[in-house]
């Protein structure tokens, strides 16, 4: 009977022990999904992509490890502890690196906005001074409404940099600035001609 009961309290020991043991790490665990989703908040996911990436890989690994111990007999998650540390500051740069590049995203829209006022401000002045013979009239309205577009364009900007959807924002700046710019020289060679043609 005595060594009956030794048994029993010696499997209760052992079975107490590895449960202890061999629970997943859940609180480490919902801290790195909450600072992976902490990043993505930050626009880790459209600044820094290919980080982002490898933070989703890093904790797809860690899931694939607490899987691959609760199907065995006796688990250890010490490596999946260590590996959640590593996750956890890998979320932490992100964030940090995805803030980075917001930040810079931003100044670049603002440097670009600021050099397409400027080129749109000389085509307007450029347009005064065009030719207006007859096929000029028709290519100068044409021209007209190319600025105007640019300019509605660089009105569109300003609104999605409010919205912080900040990519679409510098997509659109660079390509008014690219069309500006087309505009600019188109005008100065048709002037520089005009004014050659005179002499």
């Amino acid at each position: 009977m005595k060594k009956k009961l030794m048994l029993v309290v010696t499997a209760v020991c052992i079975a107490v022990v590895f449960s202890s043991c061999g629970k997943a790490p859940q609180a480490e665990i919902d801290a790195a999904n909450a600072a992976i989703e902490a990043a993505k908040a930050a626009g880790a996911d459209v600044y820094v992509a290919e980080d982002f990436a490898a933070l989703q890989d890093s904790m797809n690994a860690v899931n694939e490890n607490v899987e691959a111990q609760n199907a065995k007999l006796f688990k250890n998650f010490s490596k999946v502890t260590e590996q959640l540390v590593v996750v956890n500051q890998m979320a932490v740069e992100t964030q940090a690196k995805a803030e980075t590049r917001k930040a810079e995203v931003k100044l670049e829209i603002e440097a670009l906005q600021a050099e397409v006022s400027s080129i749109l401000l000389e085509n307007n002045d450029l347009v005064t001074k065009a030719p207006k013979g007859k096929e000029g009239a028709a290519a100068l309205e044409a021209i007209k409404s190319d600025i105007s577009l640019i300019e509605t364009s660089v009105g569109e900007v300003a609104t999605l940099v409010a919205n912080d959807n900040l990519i679409p924002a510098l997509d659109k700046v660079k390509a008014a600035k690219e069309k500006a710019v087309a505009i600019n020289t188109e005008l100065n060679e048709v002037i520089a001609k005009y004014a050659k043609s005179r002499r």
